[in-house]
């Protein structure tokens, strides 16, 4: 596997794909489009790009195209926090989340309080994924596991830049899993695990991985097993597997695209 990657990088590299007029935006727009797929959202790329770039919305529903909006907003802020070491708190956490659902959170009343994801604020109710599904942390510990969560990846960046290129990505899908698997928001959990994920990749000037939306059953599946199981190895060697794929792919594409 990291032989695999190895190779894709230095061949993507090599090709100057990144290299491209627009590749940045367009890359971002691509992250944006898919990780908001993940969550239901049926905005594609190109509609993605005019709603993004002109703010000209499309014929989706209100709460998708705002739910975008928000992204986009989100993953700005959070690049450039990774363009130089970053100091991970539950504070800043919060305030990307606050960023993620900002026009599409809510206000919740519980028996401890009132929380609001469109602030950012922690939830105060215990919540699982869908009927039956696997229980989350419960509301109270979260503080406490968010606060060494922070307090990992800070420890943890700083030996990340003597490491090959395979571990600082594992690093970032561990990253991932753990954020989801504290669950700490009533709404946004995934977009933020995803988004803390590619900021991490982003500060040690990788290609951001993307979950392709074709592959969302693959992904929940991945996950809800390992958090079954509590061992995240297989979702980030499924990850990392995918991340390979899509990279990939690009190659193929872009050699294509010089072809005709």
């Amino acid at each position: 596997m990291k032989s695999l990657l190895q190779k894709a990088i230095s061949e993507y590299t090599d090709l100057g794909i990144d290299q491209q007029i627009d590749y940045e935006k367009l890359y971002l727009y691509s992250i944006v489009t898919h990780s908001t797929a993940l969550e239901g959202s049926t905005v594609t790329e190109i509609e993605n790009q005019i709603l993004l770039d002109e703010g000209i919305g499309c014929a989706k529903p209100i709460m998708e195209q705002l739910m975008n909006l928000d992204l986009k907003a989100a993953y700005e802020r959070g690049f450039d926090l990774a363009s130089r070491p970053i100091d991970w708190t539950i504070q800043i956490l919060c305030q990307l989340s606050a960023l993620v659902v900002q026009r599409t959170g809510s206000s919740y009343k519980t028996m401890s309080g009132e929380c609001n994801s469109a602030r950012g604020q922690l939830r105060l109710v215990n919540i699982s994924a869908g009927r039956g599904g696997k229980s989350y942390l419960a509301w109270q510990k979260i503080p406490e596991r968010l606060e060494a969560f922070c307090r990992h990846l800070n420890q943890e960046q700083e030996g990340l830049a003597h490491h090959a290129i395979s571990e600082v990505y594992r690093h970032s899908f561990l990253a991932h899993y753990q954020l989801a698997e504290i669950h700490p928001w009533a709404d946004g959990n995934g977009r933020m695990a995803r988004l803390v994920m590619n900021m991490i990749q982003r500060q040690f000037g990788l290609v951001p991985s993307i979950v392709k939306r074709e592959s969302r059953g693959a992904y929940i599946q991945a996950l809800a097993k390992c958090q079954e199981q509590e061992n995240p190895a297989e979702f980030v060697e499924f990850m990392l597997s995918h991340h390979i794929q899509n990279l990939q792919q690009q190659i193929a594409e872009y050699k294509s695209s010089m072809e005709r």
